[in-house]
């Protein structure tokens, strides 16, 4: 049967979060609330039947999610079990690209458990200190923060020009401007430090607050 990505409506809320949190339940990605869906559906497309069944509402959901001017996430990347396979998943992350394309975003990045998916529609693996960003606004928060076990990929959505050349024959990384070592290198730092000796995760925070 034919089907569609469309933005998501108040009648998606509730198969989105039903949909993410039977993933989140097998540790796969993190667990949404309807609250938080409902006041971010605007970044949240879905991909439906033309016709939906009742006991399918929703094939597939995605959200790109704005962590700075420049910098979007796509996150909560689900595909309804029975549709696994179809390329379904790579359809909608194209979407989101396109999204934040017309969003004026520069890169697009992700935390995830297959890389090899996202690699195959453009992206690169990044060292996920990179996308510092992401780590200050989420990941210290994440209980998963010192067993981390996703690998950061990033899209760059504009092109390169000679500014971005650092030395002959040599291109700076896409990301490189998102990167403050000043800011970002003293929460790496505890980062190493809570994972060795279990200090609270305040830890880093504290790490970060005294070096700005």
């Amino acid at each position: 049967m034919p089907t569609l990505i469309r933005p998501a409506q108040p009648a998606d809320v509730l198969p989105i979060v039903e949909l993410v949190n039977r993933y989140a339940g097998q540790d796969l990605m993190l667990p949404r609330t309807e609250e938080s869906v409902r006041h971010t559906l605007a970044d949240w497309l879905v991909m439906v039947e033309e016709q939906p069944a009742a006991d399918i509402p929703l094939l597939a959901c995605g959200a790109l999610v704005p962590l700075t001017e420049t910098l979007a996430e796509v996150r909560s990347l689900a595909v309804h079990e029975s549709q696994q396979g179809r390329g379904l998943g790579g359809y909608l992350v194209l979407e989101l690209v396109r999204m934040a394309q017309e969003r004026h975003f520069e890169q697009v990045c992700a935390l995830t458990l297959r890389e090899h998916f996202f690699t195959r529609l453009g992206f690169e693996v990044v060292d996920r200190w990179s996308i510092s960003p992401k780590v200050w606004q989420a990941c210290i928060y994440c209980r998963k923060f010192h067993r981390c076990d996703e690998v950061a990929v990033l899209m760059n959505l504009v092109e390169k020009t000679d500014a971005d050349v650092n030395g002959p024959g040599r291109a700076k990384p896409a990301w490189s401007h998102l990167l403050k070592w000043s800011e970002w290198q003293g929460l790496k730092l505890a980062y190493k430090q809570n994972s060795s000796d279990n200090q609270p995760i305040e830890t880093a925070l504290a790490v970060r607050q005294e070096g700005q």
